[in-house]
């Protein structure tokens, strides 16, 4: 018998471990506790060690269906570690991805020992994730949130853009796209270090839109944070529910870009910056 996060006791026939924290204790007890498990929840248990980061952030109905079991399955498989449920278990999941992330030279070396390492087979798996991104962003978009988006960056008086890193592309595809149509748009670069005095330019009547992805760039972070501090409402774009500018922002869409031996595009984050940037310019 262990308490779950929740503070409710549950009991689990056999079992007197506590329940997992973290991605390496639910490992352990998953496999302690293997050969008690029913076939369905064994099914389970393989599919999630052998696709940790798509058990990570896809959905139940998503893992369910990739796993080859009913949703209701699922939760019984969280339940069965003392878990309320799928999303609790899930989350230990979801903390692994965002702290583990292979360098460059890894990733290159994965691509170098696998059958993909030909410029026609790369491209091929390039396209294919691509496809699949964007397509599980027609299905799963908050239509509601994308409307909510428009309109906070419509009301404005001016957009102020800040995206740093890998995120970049996005910020400057906005800036570019916004005052071609002649919207009043501000680029927050930081070029020689004045970020913080392009932020004061922000005025109440303004948004900001920000984009940012594990790993999080501090910058962009606070810049939302401190936007939200004072009222202004922020539009952001990142990858996860954990994302720090989930909580610092006012409408926040989670993006699942295509990944491919751990090289992340933004095709799809692209995508859905070209639709809020033409859907705010056809709106007028």
């Amino acid at each position: 018998m262990n308490k779950t996060r929740s503070g409710k006791t549950n009991t689990r026939k056999g079992d007197n471990s506590v329940l997992p924290e973290n991605y390496e204790e639910f490992v352990h007890q998953i496999s302690d506790q293997y050969d008690n498990l029913s076939k369905r929840l064994k099914q389970i248990a393989g599919y999630a060690l052998d696709h940790p980061n798509d058990f990570a952030i896809d959905t139940i109905a998503e893992s369910s269906r990739k796993a080859g079991v009913q949703p209701s399955v699922l939760i019984r498989f969280a339940q069965a570690f003392g878990f309320d449920g799928f999303s609790d278990a899930q989350r230990l999941f979801q903390h692994r991805l965002l702290e583990t992330r292979p360098s460059y030279q890894s990733r290159l070396a994965s691509v170098r020992d696998s059958d993909e390492h030909t410029p026609p087979a790369l491209l091929n798996r390039f396209v294919e994730s691509n496809m699949a991104a964007l397509e599980h962003l027609r299905q799963e978009i908050d239509l509601d949130k994308l409307t909510h988006a428009i309109d906070i960056l419509d009301q404005a008086n001016v957009i102020h853009i800040m995206a740093m890193r890998r995120a970049f592309p996005l910020a400057a595809y906005a800036f570019y796209s916004l005052t071609t149509m002649g919207r009043r748009a501000h680029l927050i670069d930081n070029v020689g270090g004045l970020g913080r005095e392009q932020q004061v330019q922000i005025g109440p009547d303004d948004c900001l839109f920000v984009a940012s992805y594990s790993s999080y760039t501090p910058e962009t972070v606070q810049a939302a944070a401190n936007a939200m501090a004072r009222g202004i409402p922020v539009v952001a774009l990142t990858d996860h529910p954990l994302s720090p500018l989930t909580t610092n922002s006012s409408v926040c869409f989670h993006i699942h870009d295509a990944e491919v031996h751990d090289f992340r595009t933004l095709g799809t984050s692209m995508c859905l910056v070209q639709t809020l940037v033409v859907g705010l310019g056809a709106g007028n």
